[in-house]
């Protein structure tokens, strides 16, 4: 059984320390017990524990000054103070001091369970919420890519392959499909990591404008250019220029582009002098290449001198097995964000995230959890906080090996069900793994166990 958390427990009565500690390891929890104050003290100088149960009168070294410093040298744990002299006095300065509870003896085992068990509970909630804060953080101006496909991993595999050449890349892929994660992907595991990454709307201006913002101008080429300026190609000289919908830039300007990719070189707008350019393209565009150059979308040319690598993301409908992650992913942000606590996803709520047909891709799932992480106050993310639209544009369930059921609710606990089996089975009924595969903490596999076999 995978360990549930490590406990000191600190009692004089050596009996009483002994019976509580017996109750906690078959509860699946890691035990060490200590039979003084002192022994307690050096316990905590010496080891980590996620919770401290510790009686309240000892000599020497009492309760109360165990609980400070468990709260001094291990702050993220939990201490839960038990005596058999309770007063209100003692619970109230136990509680200002930092307790997470306080329990009167004789006590009910089944109390010091549910509230140990809660204790726990909190430890974990705080940790994750740290190691999400650390996640987020390191990954604060990087790209990353969640996926389990493996038609995406291999095409990430791909931009790992072309990342430290300085090959022109072409991205392809449905608006919100993550084609900027990729190029900041590529960029960020190049030679030109260090430089500038560059990225530019191509469909954000007109033809003049953008000529202008490519190229740069000097010094009165036109009125009111009252200084020389660089332009955005200049801007990224030794870094990656990113030509995001690359399909609406003006059709002359696209020759102009090809030219500089040609010669690595270019002219500034009201100049005849030659600039030396040292810069990576990446292109990317949600039209279909081919079909873009039928309609004079795209020149022929431009495209083979930017199509060296195709890099063509699939939409998220066809990545159903990464749908999941990635809310979990977004949940976890925005609940972070938010100052909330996300808990999980119930079971009919995480099938509709499955089936829905997400026609907006990644983005359209990241507004969707941001909108349920407020709806839900944090917590468990229920089938009621998603959008009523939602609800009615679903895909067929997958098929699953029992009688026809009527009920959403019954065709989701059968794929569930069949789920979990196919977890089991993969694993060799190896619990703590099969929950790892699934993505879920083993006491709720369990539980789940105990509910469908």
């Amino acid at each position: 059984m995978k360990n549930k958390g490590r406990i000191l427990i600190v009692d004089d009565e050596e009996v009483a320390a002994s019976n509580l500690s017996h109750v906690m390891e078959k509860e699946g929890y890691t035990v060490t017990t200590a039979f003084s104050g002192i022994d307690g003290l050096i316990l905590l100088q010496q080891q980590s524990f996620d919770l401290l149960l510790t009686d309240l009168r000892m000599e020497k070294i009492d309760g109360m000054a165990l609980l400070q410093a468990s709260r001094g040298l291990h702050p993220d744990s939990e201490v839960i103070v038990i005596t058999g002299y309770a007063t209100t006095s003692n619970a109230v300065e136990a509680m200002k001091q930092g307790a997470f509870h306080y329990i009167a003896k004789p006590f009910h085992f089944d109390e010091v369970r549910r509230v140990v068990a809660e204790a726990l509970e909190k430890v974990r909630l705080r940790r994750e919420n740290k190691l999400l804060r650390q996640e987020i953080a390191s990954y604060r101006g990087k790209a990353r890519f969640i996926t389990q496909d493996a038609v995406t991993m291999r095409l990430l595999d791909l931009a790992r392959q072309v990342a430290p050449t300085d090959c022109n890349v072409m991205v392809t892929g449905e608006s919100g499909t993550g084609k900027e994660l990729i190029v900041d992907y590529i960029h960020q595991h190049s030679g030109r990591g260090k430089g500038p990454l560059i990225a530019v709307n191509c469909g954000a201006f007109n033809s003049e404008l953008f000529a202008n913002e490519l190229f740069g101008h000097e010094r009165e080429a036109f009125t009111g250019a009252s200084t020389a300026r660089k332009g955005l190609i200049e801007a990224a000289n030794g870094g990656t220029l990113f030509l995001d919908e690359i399909t609406e830039m003006d059709f002359n300007l696209q020759a102009k582009l090809l030219r500089v990719l040609q010669e690595r070189t270019l002219e500034r707008l009201g100049s005849n002098r030659t600039i030396a350019i040292d810069v990576r393209v990446i292109a990317a565009t949600n039209r279909h290449p081919r079909l873009a150059i039928s309609e004079q979308k795209l020149r022929e040319d431009l495209f083979y001198r930017l199509n060296v690598f195709t890099i063509e993301l699939p939409p998220l409908r066809e990545r159903s097995e990464d749908v999941i992650p990635l809310a979990r992913f977004f949940l976890e942000k925005y609940a972070l964000e938010f100052g909330y606590v996300f808990t999980g996803i119930e079971a009919d709520c995480a099938a509709c995230l499955i089936n829905y047909a997400w026609s907006g891709n990644v983005r359209e799932l990241e507004n969707m959890m941001e909108r349920a992480i407020v709806l839900s106050g944090g917590k468990v993310i229920a089938i009621k906080h998603l959008p009523k639209e939602m609800l009615g544009e679903r895909h067929t369930l997958p098929a699953v090996s029992v009688a026809e059921v009527g009920t959403l609710t019954s065709q989701v606990e059968a794929l569930e069900k069949n789920i979990i089996e196919q977890a089991l089975l993969k694993t060799g009924d190896n619990k703590a793994k099969a929950a790892q595969l699934l993505e879920i903490s083993e006491r709720s596999l369990w539980y789940k166990i105990k509910k469908y076999f």
